[in-house]
C-alpha cells in the first residue's frame, strides 16, 4: 500500500495513494494505524481522495482505527471522499460515525 504520512504538530495525516481500499490492502492500513497508535500518535486524518472503491474490509480497517483512536482519547477523521466511496459510507450509515471533511485543511482545523 502506498501511503504518504505527514505530521502537523500532534496530528498525523495519512494520504492513501491507492485507487482501492479492499481485502488486498486493508490489513496493511490496519497495521500502519496500529503502529502509529503504539507510538502515541492518536490524532489521525486519513485522506481518501485517491480511493475510488472501498469494500467491507476497507470499511472494517477504518472502523478498527476509529475504535483504537477513541479508546486512546484520540480521534480518527476522514477527508476527500469521492462520490462512490461516500455512498458506501452513507449506505452503511458510517457517515454518522466518522467526522468527514472535504479536505485536509478542514479536518486539521477540527482538532
Amino acid at each position: 500500500m502506498i501511503v504518504s504520512i505527514e505530521e502537523y504538530g500532534h496530528i498525523i495525516t495519512l494520504t492513501l495513494r491507492e485507487e482501492r481500499l479492499d481485502a488486498h490492502n486493508s490489513n496493511e492500513l490496519k497495521a500502519q494505524l496500529l503502529n502509529l497508535f503504539e507510538e502515541g500518535k492518536v490524532n489521525i486524518i486519513i485522506d481518501l481522495s485517491s480511493v475510488r472503491f472501498i469494500d467491507s474490509s476497507g470499511l472494517g480497517a477504518l472502523v478498527s482505527g476509529f475504535k483504537n483512536a477513541s479508546s486512546r482519547d484520540g480521534g480518527l477523521k476522514l477527508c476527500g471522499l469521492q462520490a462512490q466511496v461516500k455512498s458506501m459510507f452513507e449506505l452503511t450509515r458510517l457517515h454518522r460515525v466518522f467526522e468527514i471533511f472535504p479536505g485536509t485543511e478542514e479536518a486539521l482545523a477540527s482538532f
